[in-house]
């Protein structure tokens, strides 16, 4: 894709903090540092979010996190924990518009890093709960 910054960073047209690197991904430092360590796995195929992965890229790009996930565990012992994410579209805070996962050290509850779900088990009843689940169903293929 022409203008998109993670092509070009693959690429090699821009500069980047590389992780690491094979025919299917890149990984390489998220520029923001939301922890130390944070990392994006990137597909090298340009594809604009989750919805456009077919059976193999997915199988790929996953294929290839505890990797790195084991290697940042490696390198930073203190390391407690870490978040995998995947923000897809805009509204769910997506920035960049080529898919990427990101990787989260956690080293502690005051590294200025949180996510909240919440507890939302009262707002369905049951039955709601399942007609939701019957829709989705029906549409996995």
């Amino acid at each position: 894709m022409e203008n998109c910054i993670f092509c070009k960073i693959i690429n090699q047209e821009i500069p980047s903090y590389k992780i690491f690197e094979d025919e299917k991904v890149y990984a390489f430092l998220d520029i923001s540092q939301a922890t130390k360590g944070h990392t994006l796995v990137v597909p090298k195929q340009h594809v604009t979010d989750i919805f456009e992965y077919d059976e193999d890229l997915a199988a790929d790009v996953f294929a290839r996190i505890p990797k790195i996930a084991r290697a940042l565990e490696q390198a930073f012992p203190e390391m407690e924990g870490l978040n995998i994410l995947n923000n897809n579209k805009e509204l769910a805070y997506q920035s960049v518009f080529h898919s990427h996962v990101h990787l989260v050290p956690r080293y502690s509850k005051k590294d200025d890093f949180s996510i909240h779900f919440g507890n939302h088990t009262d707002q369905r009843t049951p039955e709601e709960m399942q007609a939701i689940a019957d829709k989705i169903k029906e549409q996995v293929k």
